[in-house]
């Protein structure tokens, strides 16, 4: 006579082996980070659960490795797609975070992936003294004054191409000077808000006062908080500065609205900040229907991360653009990885900069295969704070200039194509740029930013 309960706990116990077979492994790109050196936060890692993972599964696998959780960049309850809670953990004294650990880690079966906190820096390179000059990078071969490799964002300004008040662009990156003169127009005012702080969440996102967004550096409501947010500020101004009012320089699209997810602070940032500053804005343009396009991330410097990966699909997904500069570290990045620029995600524009004669300047990575296009990034006049804290301007170089230059034109041409996707906006950028011939071997099919071609192309109405 068969024994069923015998029968009953043999195939319990296949079953159960079988569970415990079906665990994470370790990403060949994150081992590969590791081993090319990129900084990383020493006792922090991030760590992806399995939806189906209890509160006690969880805290045993983090126990066992000798961390404890610090805080959740994503729950599950708060999430669109199938995946667990996303958290922030830290390892007690005494442990190393290596390749060791994050194996033992990943391997826990209510793990879905494991990865350092990887650190990432602004993407500078020879910063010079402050001026007004002259804006080449917003000149193109038609405009007056001409500057033939420029974005000719000055061509389609006076070709009457208006740039909507209604697009939003988030400024990820340092903070961003709120009451400079050329900005303060064009910063976004969180409409459940309102313009005074009052210590509540009064439109009850989890961010208490986020009138012109949040720093998730410090984790306060403070989006500038002084002279050291230059870089921020800089970017914003290629962005979207105001233009025809008398003063200083003006942005690509010059009234379109900033909204800042600082995680930037003095010592850079990491990919939690990151995180959750990506996060934060898919989230205020699913809750608010904020007509937010595209978000300018001129920094990198981390190795491979699936949880920053998972962020910028999911800002892809609602149709958000992801602007990354290319980095600065004169690399192929077809073949050296480059983040969060080689993702390879349908969002992402990588870009690379050039200088006044529209040369790969000496500075920026390459690549033809992950590099999508490029534009302006030497010696470019933008808005800053001075050490004093007053509203000013500088020279500034690196691929962190030349990206917002293109942040700027997908929000042109979003302007003027209100029912354009971001693959849309993203394949008329690519399409309207010119081939050059000097970008041989530096960017994809040679492409570099022509704003000057923008116009009217979608007519919008039900198909």
């Amino acid at each position: 006579m068969v024994n069923k309960k015998r029968v009953a706990l043999i195939v319990f116990v296949l079953l159960a082996t079988g569970a415990e077979q079906a665990v994470a492994k370790p990403n060949p790109a994150v081992e590969a980070s590791l081993k090319a050196g990129r900084p990383f936060v020493a006792s922090q890692l991030l760590v992806q659960f399995k939806p189906g993972a209890s509160e006690a599964a969880k805290n045993a696998a983090l126990s066992r490795q000798g961390a404890k959780a610090m805080q959740k960049l994503l729950a599950k309850a708060a999430r669109k797609d199938a995946k667990g809670d996303l958290v922030q953990a830290q390892l007690g004294k005494g442990k190393k975070l290596d390749a060791a650990l994050l194996a033992r880690l990943a391997a826990d079966p209510a793990v879905e992936f494991v990865e350092p906190n990887w650190v990432y820096r602004t993407q500078l390179a020879n910063p010079n003294d402050p001026g007004l000059g002259i804006l080449w990078g917003m000149q193109g071969a038609a405009s007056s004054p001409a500057s033939p490799y420029g974005s000719g964002a000055l061509a389609a300004w006076n070709a009457g191409a208006a740039c909507s008040s209604q697009i939003h662009i988030g400024i990820v990156d340092e903070g961003v000077m709120t009451t400079h003169g050329d900005l303060r127009a064009n910063i976004w005012v969180n409409p459940g808000e309102g313009s005074r702080a009052n210590r509540k969440d009064n439109d009850r996102n989890g961010f208490v006062d986020d009138i012109h967004g949040w720093d998730f550096n410090a984790n306060n409501a403070s989006v500038y908080d002084g002279a050291t947010d230059d870089h921020g500020s800089h970017v914003a101004g290629t962005v979207a500065a105001v233009a025809n009012n008398g003063a200083g320089v003006f942005g690509v699209c010059p009234s379109a609205k900033l909204i800042t997810a600082k995680f930037l602070g003095a010592n850079g940032g990491t990919t939690a900040g990151a995180v959750k500053a990506i996060n934060y804005l898919t989230q205020l343009k699913l809750a608010k229907k904020i007509n937010l396009v595209a978000t300018n991330n001129s920094w990198g410097g981390g190795g491979y991360s699936q949880a920053l990966y998972d962020a910028i699909r999911a800002a892809g997904n609602a149709n958000i653009l992801f602007v990354a500069a290319a980095g600065n570290s004169s690399l192929n990045i077809d073949t050296t990885p480059s983040y969060p620029a080689s993702y390879q995600l349908p969002n992402v524009i990588a870009v690379a900069a050039i200088d006044q004669t529209g040369r790969r300047a000496g500075f920026s990575n390459f690549g033809v295969n992950s590099v999508h296009i490029a534009a302006p990034g030497v010696n470019i006049v933008s808005t800053v704070p001075t050490a004093k804290g007053a509203a000013g301007y500088a020279y500034m170089s690196g691929t962190s200039m030349a990206a917002p230059h293109v942040s700027g034109a997908a929000a042109l041409y979003a302007s003027l194509n209100p029912c354009a996707t971001a693959a849309q906006i993203r394949e008329a950028l690519l399409r309207l740029a010119v081939r050059d011939p000097q970008l041989t071997g530096v960017v994809q099919l040679n492409r570099r930013l022509d704003a000057s071609k923008i116009r009217r192309e979608l007519a919008c109405g039900t198909p």
